[in-house]
């Protein structure tokens, strides 16, 4: 019944990731012809240009940054490196210490970055030690 479950969210977790790739596809051709329309178009080049439309483009670069980075973390402990494991494994227990510097000397992606690793990496641990179904 569990593995079932597990399935059945993983499915739902793939086809997310279907439809957001499909939709960034679709922001990225979208851009792009309106890059290549605004040198042509001063009014359009101006409107591009004006804060409502940078900020969500900065909004969205930056999610997509994190992201990147958060997919090679999750691939690296999904193949399974031994070494990187190990070093995630001894950050995650000298969290606690470490966590006044941590909260005062990094950005919020930074943090939210470190966040997910943790989580990821806690949730691996857990899963390592329940008993198989």
């Amino acid at each position: 019944m569990a593995n079932r479950m597990a399935t059945e969210d993983m499915d739902d977790l793939h086809l997310r990731i279907a439809r957001v790739t499909e939709d960034l596809r679709t922001i990225q051709q979208e851009l792009n012809c309106a890059a290549m329309q605004a040198p042509s178009d001063p009014e359009l080049m101006e409107a591009l240009n004006s804060l409502s439309e940078t900020e969500p483009i900065e909004t969205l670069r930056s999610a997509l940054d994190q992201m990147r980075h958060f997919l090679w973390f999750y691939s690296q402990v999904m193949d399974n490196e031994p070494e990187l494991g190990d070093k995630l494994r001894q950050a995650v227990t000298t969290k606690t210490a470490n966590d006044e510097t941590f909260k005062s000397g990094s950005s919020f992606l930074d943090q939210l970055s470190r966040a997910d690793e943790l989580l990821l990496l806690h949730h691996l641990a857990e899963a390592r030690r329940r008993k198989p179904n």
